[in-house]
């Protein structure tokens, strides 16, 4: 069964703290009184909570040991071709993102391009200057990392995306969240309703 449109525009959001402890090197476990999934600890399937959205760094942020230089051309359907550059790609991170259904990232940027593939579930990509709900379920794109976007799981099942994360900066966040009035007004733009921020 299908969640609701109204289900969908209430779902939860990661507060930004959250989300910038999420998106460090260290994966997030921290239980959520509202999210419970299962996930394999040593082989056994054990009931486990889980937050909205669970971030397990696959590499630490690993180095090239080549002189790296990258240029990513990207058009999206109904947009103009972007282009990032990035002239010292030094680290890569590589995570697992678990995304609980009808969780939702908070708007945000990221300071390189980050190259998804939608391993399991259904995914849900929004720019902010377009509002436009672009669907990559079962598929991979790239996110140039400099426009702000959200992302958010629309079914009743868990979603898996790869991420691969390029231009990090050697320490810091990978994800960077927009003020909360201006997330607050991009909700309003693009027609979702406040989400709903759950105790911990």
């Amino acid at each position: 069964m299908r969640t609701s449109h109204r289900a969908i525009l209430t779902a939860l959001l990661l507060p930004p703290l959250l989300l910038l402890t999420a998106c460090s090197d260290e994966g997030t476990t921290a239980p959520h009184a509202d999210a419970v999934g299962q996930q394999s600890i040593g082989g056994d399937v054990a009931l486990q909570e889980l937050p909205p959205i669970h971030v397990e760094v696959l590499t630490n942020r690993h180095v090239f040991k080549d002189d790296v230089a990258i240029q990513i051309r990207n058009k999206p359907d109904g947009r103009r071709t972007g282009v990032a550059n990035v002239r010292d790609a030094s680290h890569l991170v590589v995570a697992k993102i678990t995304i609980q259904p009808g969780a939702r990232f908070p708007w945000h940027t990221h300071p390189g391009p980050v190259a998804v593939a939608i391993a399991e579930g259904e995914f849900r990509f929004i720019y902010a200057d377009d509002c436009v709900r672009r669907d990559y379920s079962g598929g991979a794109f790239i996110d140039l990392g400099q426009d702000v976007h959200m992302a958010y799981n629309p079914s009743d099942e868990v979603t898996v995306a790869i991420a691969t994360f390029f231009g990090v900066p050697a320490e810091g966040p990978l994800t960077i969240p927009v003020s909360p009035e201006e997330g607050e007004a991009l909700d309003a733009q693009c027609g979702f309703e406040p989400a709903v921020a759950h105790a911990h």
